[in-house]
């Protein structure tokens, strides 16, 4: 990808990242023109999003510290490896689900 096709969607897709309000910011910010990097940012970190609120309303019915404490550890590390994949201005694909999230959100942005 070129360069500065990176450096005209870093900021979109650093604020992504910021909770799913910035997502949703962030799908509005790259309407118009649309920039692949953020794009891809955006699927990402919006998928992400997605998952914690839904998986955490079902793990919230867990009593154990141990699987709810898991279940935070590991949306912390995806989300820490697509920031700094956004931050580097890399297009790397979350572990496990940013396959997935690619798919499911294409329309997105």
């Amino acid at each position: 990808m070129e360069n500065n096709t990176v450096e005209q969607g870093k900021t979109t897709a650093i604020i992504s990242y910021l909770t799913i309000l910035g997502s949703i910011i962030a799908i509005f910010m790259n309407l118009e023109p649309k920039n692949p990097f953020a794009g891809f940012h955006i699927r990402q970190a919006f998928g992400l999003n997605i998952t914690f609120y839904i998986l955490a309303y079902f793990i919230g019915y867990f009593d154990s510290w141990m699987i709810s404490g898991a279940f935070y550890v590991f949306i912390v590390v995806l989300w820490f490896y697509g920031f700094i994949g956004a931050i580097q201005g890399e297009m790397k694909i979350v572990p496990l689900l940013g396959e997935y999230f690619q798919k499911w959100f294409k329309n997105l942005a």
